[in-house]
Parts: C-alpha cells; sequence; structure tokens
C-alpha cells in the first residue's frame, strides 16, 4: 500500500519522527559534553579562588596553582553560627544553588571556607553571592592570618549593564577592598558602598558610577556572608 505523503497524517507522523530524532541526538551529545562543562566549571570556580589571593593563572595551569596555594585538609564547612559541619567538602558545596533554592532557608546554608598559604602567610578565603540589577552576582575575598584584614578580592555576575554593573568585576572596583577590615576585636565590621567620593575611608569602597543597584548587591552579599565567617573567627 502506497503512503500518502500529501496527507495530514503522514506530515504529523514525519514531524514526530524528526523531533524524536533530533531530541535524543541533542540529549546524546549534552550528555556526552557533560564531563567537559563540569570540568571547566571547576576550573573557573580555582581560578577565581586564586584570583582573590592575587595569584594569576590560566586554564591551563589552574589546577596546578590550586594544589600548590590550597591546603585543602584545612578548608572547612560551617553553618549559619560559625560552627564545623562534619563530613563536608568545601570545593563539593554550590553556594550559587543553595542562594537560588528560595526552600531552603538562610540559616540552613553552608558556608565553605578555604585555607590557603602565601608566601608563607596563612589566608582564608570567602565565597560570596547575591543578587545585582539583572541577575546572580558572586565573588571571593581573601582574609589575611589576622582573620580580620581584607587580603584580596574578585567579583563576577552573569548579566549586569556593559559600562555599568559589570563593572564589578574590573581590577579599579574589586581592589578597593584589600586592606579593608571585616571585624575589628572580634566585632563585625561593616563594608559599605558609597557615591559621595569618600570610598578611600575604612569601611567604605566606591560604588560604581551608574550601577548603584549592582554596588549595593555587592554590599549586601558581602556583609551579609562575612558576618557569618567572623563568628566562626571568633571561636577559633
Amino acid at each position: 500500500m502506497a503512503v500518502n505523503k500529501d496527507s495530514n497524517g503522514y506530515t504529523f507522523l514525519f514531524a514526530i519522527t524528526l523531533v524524536v530524532i533530533v531530541g535524543a541526538g541533542l540529549a546524546a551529545v549534552s550528555m556526552g559534553l557533560k564531563p567537559m562543562q563540569e570540568k571547566n566549571v571547576e576550573i573557573k570556580k580555582k581560578m577565581d579562588i586564586l584570583g582573590a589571593l592575587q595569584v594569576e593563572t590560566s586554564r591551563t595551569d589552574a589546577t596546578e596553582q590550586y594544589d600548590k596555594y590550597i591546603k585543602s585538609d584545612e578548608c572547612v564547612v560551617i553553618n549559619s553560627n560559625g560552627d564545623v559541619k562534619e563530613g563536608l567538602v568545601a570545593f563539593d558545596i554550590d553556594i550559587k544553588k543553595q542562594y537560588r533554592d528560595k526552600t531552603l532557608k538562610p540559616s540552613d546554608r553552608d558556608f565553605p571556607l578555604y585555607v590557603a598559604e602565601v608566601d608563607g602567610s596563612v589566608k582564608y578565603i570567602i565565597p560570596v553571592v547575591g543578587s545585582g540589577l539583572w541577575g546572580p552576582i558572586w565573588g571571593y575575598l581573601s582574609i589575611n592570618e589576622d582573620k580580620e584584614t581584607v587580603f584580596g578580592a574578585t567579583f563576577d555576575h552573569k548579566g549586569e549593564t556593559p559600562g555599568l554593573g559589570a563593572e564589578i568585576k574590573q581590577a579599579f572596583y574589586y581592589e578597593q577592598y584589600m586592606g579593608e577590615k571585616i571585624s575589628s576585636g572580634g566585632d563585625f565590621s561593616m563594608i559599605k558602598s558609597v557615591k559621595d567620593g569618600s570610598g578611600k575611608d575604612l569601611g567604605k569602597v566606591d560604588g560604581i558610577t551608574g550601577g548603584t543597584i549592582t554596588s549595593k548587591g555587592v554590599e549586601e552579599m558581602v556583609n551579609r556572608t562575612i558576618e557569618v565567617y567572623v563568628k566562626y573567627f571568633n571561636k577559633i
């Protein structure tokens, strides 16, 4: 029996078959690329952590550099009260995913802390995540051995406006955090984003011109997160 290729039934069957074949092909490609994608995410994360330590690296040597500076056996995960949570690996914690999870109370989030040694001095790296004007923002701050002073910082974003909020990833912005205090005598100290030109004062950084909402987003995520780690530092 000849198939009527001009019939609606044939057209629908052909379309369905094509969708199934293409869908299966795309799924197979996606699964095949997943290990590579996960590896790229891992390398980018290591590069960002090293960036907060002011260690320049590339994708090819990021893992080697990470293993050189990060003391993985001393890294910990803490809770919102600053207590260590046993059995968790700092690098495995996805703070972005936890931040997006609206069913997870802020008090139930995990807070990874990385420990490094740079030129014989211990550094503590704190990951931060928050919201900008158009989407998520995140970054890392490294703290000196005194557990009070910022050694370095790096920030990034997903969709902030080029030339405005997107400037948080530029050195002229994140370098303002170097030397800032996260605590004094054990008391948490805020780092405020200002637009009156007083950013050179201790406890203040100049916000991005035209990117006030993003700048305030950085302020919120940094202070909200640092306050938790100050609790931990006070306990050790």
